[in-house]
């Protein structure tokens, strides 16, 4: 912002030096550096000072927020499994009071850096300002949220407080970013890439999740073992199966782009050893149509390559499997012990449809819903479906659920229209999250929500980026 108040500012060394730097790859990378050790290591509260000064003078300094982008991507996926918001293991750095004020803190400054920025943008005369194309329908999903469980019992604060944040978290970013990036100014190939950093971060972390004493018992791993101080195995298959799309992404825009397919195959692998089923399953489907898809589009040269990959890496799945029955058995023992198992998912899924009968209009809010225990004492998050569709009927009735189908209708409108290589990318990258969000929670987390937003705003925004020389797409 001082730049664009005092442009000669942007002419003294340190400063241009600093606005190079935070546009940069290395940058990126740094900031996912970070994530990973924050998580690894226990340094959370070490992670969020030091992104708050680089967001800082990320706005202070750059004549917009792409340096933030990398930041918002990665700072969910923090916290370490010591400080557990997922297991409550007793004591963790959120109990102690010295942290909580500086929480406090951090979570005041940064709103008030983000809102005061986004404020700045909106009045700037020099910017191109559109209205976001999804706003409408995003409008119109908070509305619908906020009147979950209207007129029953359950309808109080903690209701409504929570039912903000799912409107919030799906939107707050897709707006800021859609009006504080300059988007002609950015390479259509920074949101993958981005991805692709992501990707090898969550890597690490599920190789972590594996070297807890309590993840091998009796010489089998136990999948509930599994876990990170922001999600159960389940979530991690969530992000890691969001980041399957974006190497396909430069399998179909770079020469020789089949060698990215080895990167798509490796974060598919990853998604398979964090022992989720959905993520599996899903998983599964996400790689396979971004490998069909890039073999579509490939040129012939380049097509042997693309089926190459991943016939090599079935083939070598099948020559382990085959040769190492007992090891693969043991790795695997606590997803062949679920079989098919539902994990009393059907019983919730019984019990959803009969609140939503009971309360077909307005359901009943999200701490009514049924199937698990819950603590109240600590825990905000509240029980929930395990599936989006039928959590929306039992959480806000007719009225969520039509708010959610005009939404899906507008970001389906969007990414089948005009297609490219960059809604593709986006296409499947959401495809991946909603997929295993039919067996899971993921829509109404806070984390993937954030991510899904981001994306739908690069493909809203992506015919303005600068475009490299690319071939004609599907």
């Amino acid at each position: 912002m001082l730049c664009g108040i005092f442009p000669n500012l942007a002419n003294v060394r340190p400063i241009a030096v600093l606005r190079t730097f935070l546009r940069s790859v290395p940058y990126a990378a740094l900031v996912i550096l970070i994530m990973v050790v924050s998580e690894v290591g226990s340094l959370e509260l070490f992670a969020f000072w030091t992104y708050f000064v680089m967001g800082l003078l990320s706005i202070l300094f750059c004549e917009d927020s792409l340096p933030v982008l990398p930041i918002v991507l990665c700072a969910y996926m923090t916290v370490s499994r010591p400080n557990s918001t997922v297991h409550y293991l007793g004591s963790t750095m959120f109990d102690d009071p010295s942290s909580q004020i500086q929480l406090f803190i951090l979570i005041g400054l940064c709103s008030a850096l983000l809102l005061g920025h986004l404020a700045y943008a909106l009045f700037d005369k020099r910017r191109r300002k559109t209205m976001p194309c999804l706003l409408g329908g995003f409008l119109l999903l908070g509305v619908a949220y906020m009147l979950g469980g209207s007129f029953t019992e359950f309808y109080d604060g903690r209701t409504l407080l929570f039912a903000f944040l799912q409107p919030v978290s799906l939107a707050l970013f897709y707006v800021y970013f859609h009006y504080t990036l300059r988007w002609e100014d950015i390479d259509k190939g920074y949101f993958p890439a981005l991805f692709c950093g992501l990707g090898m971060g969550i890597f690490v972390q599920i190789v972590g999740m594996y070297t807890y004493p309590s993840v091998i018992q009796g010489g089998a791993v136990i999948r509930e073992e599994l876990y990170t101080g922001w999600g159960t195995y389940n979530n991690v298959a969530c992000i890691m199966g969001m980041c399957i799309p974006a190497p396909f992404y430069f399998a179909v825009t770079k020469k020789h782009g089949w060698i990215y397919t080895l990167l798509g195959t490796f974060f598919y692998l990853s998604t398979l050893f964090t022992q989720s089923r959905g993520g599996m399953v899903f998983g599964s489907v996400t790689f396979f149509l971004c490998t069909l898809y890039a073999i579509r589009v490939a040129k012939r040269e380049e097509v042997k390559g693309l089926f190459a990959v991943p016939l090599a890496m079935f083939a070598g799945m099948a020559v382990l499997l085959l040769a190492f029955p007992e090891t693969v058995g043991a790795l695997f023992h606590s997803v062949i012990e679920a079989g098919l198992d539902s994990s009393n998912r059907f019983e919730l899924y019984a019990a959803c449809w009969k609140i939503f009968l009971k309360h077909p209009v307005f359901g009943v809010g999200f701490y009514a819903t049924p199937g698990f225990a819950f603590d109240s004492e600590w825990s905000f998050l509240p029980p929930r479906a395990h599936d989006t569709y039928l959590q929306l009927l039992a959480t806000g009735g007719l009225v969520l659920f039509a708010a959610y189908a005009f939404h899906r209708y507008q970001t389906i409108v969007l990414l089948l229209k005009s297609r490219s290589a960059e809604k593709w990318f986006a296409l499947f990258c959401i495809l991946a999250m909603l997929l295993m969000s039919i067996v899971d929670c993921h829509f109404f987390n806070i984390g993937p929500p954030i991510l899904y937003g981001i994306v739908l705003g690069y493909a809203e925004n992506s015919s303005r980026m600068r475009s490299p020389n690319q071939r004609r797409l599907l």
